[in-house]
């Protein structure tokens, strides 16, 4: 039986009994969509954030340096990608660490690692796609987020683009606990981490799934599909160049991800999108412009935006032909 069932009950429930909407309209189904998914994505959130939580206690920043300093160039690459899924959900909050691990002398290539990844794969992204998607899909794109991670971090590095970086100083100590904690006190952590990530998403998550909803009610799937179905060469570039502009994190965008597919948009065009909204943001190269030189953002933007859009075009290939 589906694991979710009793929350599709209790939406059904709320719409069509309560509410008293007819099964099949735009406004029952808009706002079935609209109670399902939020309960559904709020509850999968507690869980994955606590129990991420927990895991990252035990990764103080001074632990993080020391490993990815005395690591070989290549795998202090993989390792940082790694580091990015379990650290700050959204790209403005990562430059922090970003810059921490310059300061300490982390290997510039590897820092970029983290940098793409933090924002592009979390613990936020990944239940989010799991629950709407399944298993598949959010394998495939962790799989596909960290090697645009460590790919490009390991070009970047290529170019030695030290003398392209500014001078300043961030506090990066907020994200994580301390090697001396017990578990007890990792318990209280974790659960006060998990209620300050889901105020600072629970709004992106209700207005997310409330578009959503709209889209999945009103919006014909032949008017998205005559403009940017599978058969557009030019869907997935334009899907990224129109994330670019916009800002928001994973719980505010994969909603969104998830109609556009369900109304006949391919995967990997949907995906290219929040790729591109995650981790190529306009506030995100504004805040960058404060510790990089306008040369190195673009040769940034440049490589992880080919990286985004080699992705989507490859869920393209593997999971609609």
């Amino acid at each position: 039986m589906d694991i979710f069932y009793p929350i599709q009950y209790f939406s059904e429930k709320i719409v069509f009994s309560f509410l008293k909407l007819e099964k099949g309209s735009m406004a029952g189904e808009a706002l079935n969509f609209f109670f399902y998914d939020t309960i559904k994505i709020l509850i999968l959130l507690c869980f994955i954030i606590f129990t991420v939580s927990i895991i990252r206690s035990f990764l103080p920043p001074e632990k993080i340096r020391k490993i990815l300093s005395s690591k070989g160039k290549y795998t202090s690459n993989v390792l940082a990608a790694l580091f990015g899924i379990v650290t700050p959900f959204c790209s403005c909050s990562a430059i922090a660490l970003f810059l921490g691990f310059i300061e300490a002398g982390v290997p510039l290539g590897a820092t970029f690692s983290f940098l793409v990844s933090s924002p592009m794969i979390n613990e936020v992204a990944l239940v989010m796609l799991f629950g709407m998607f399944g298993i598949k899909v959010a394998l495939l794109y962790v799989i596909s987020g960290l090697l645009i991670a460590i790919f490009a971090g390991i070009f970047i590095s290529k170019l030695n683009p030290e003398h392209l970086l500014e001078k300043i100083s961030i506090d990066n100590k907020a994200w994580f606990g301390e090697n001396k904690m017990s578990f007890k006190e990792r318990i209280v952590y974790a659960k006060d981490y998990t209620k300050d990530i889901i105020k600072k998403v629970w709004v992106y998550i209700i207005i997310g799934i409330g578009v959503g909803a709209w889209i999945h009610g009103y919006i014909p799937s032949e008017l998205l599909i005559k403009y940017v179905g599978v058969d557009k060469w030019y869907a997935v570039p334009l899907a990224t160049l129109i994330g670019i502009p916009l800002y928001s994190n994973a719980a505010g965008i994969i909603p969104l991800v998830s109609v556009l597919t369900e109304k006949g948009l391919a995967i990997g065009t949907t995906l290219a999108f929040m790729m591109a909204v995650t981790a190529l943001s306009l506030p995100e190269f504004i805040i960058l412009r404060r510790i990089m030189k306008p040369k190195l953002i673009v040769i940034f933007a440049t490589v992880v935006g080919i990286g985004i859009i080699f992705t989507g075009y490859l869920f393209n290939f593997l999971l609609v032909n």
